[in-house]
């Protein structure tokens, strides 16, 4: 994943167009100071954020997602051929 960097300075000045990368691209901008650093996100990629940090906290889980990960493409079903 790539991300912007940018001085307070520049994102004070910027801070529309780093804003609209975020939301377009997904593009994290890690901004610096001089008490600290900070990073703004778009709400899409905060979201995902959240949704991986919930599921890895569920027990068990993490091994079965690297289980299904090394499956071989055959192994899996095609959402279309479900019949729900």
């Amino acid at each position: 994943m790539s991300m912007t960097m940018a001085s307070i300075t520049s994102f004070r000045k910027n801070v529309f167009a780093f804003i609209s990368n975020a939301i377009k691209y997904n593009d994290p901008v890690f901004i610096t100071t001089k008490d600290g650093n900070a990073v703004v996100l778009s709400e899409d990629e905060y979201n995902s954020m959240l949704a991986t940090l919930e599921l890895v906290g569920v027990p068990g889980m993490p091994e079965r997602l690297k289980e299904a990960a090394a499956a071989p493409d055959d192994a899996f079903v095609n959402a279309e051929d479900i019949g729900w």
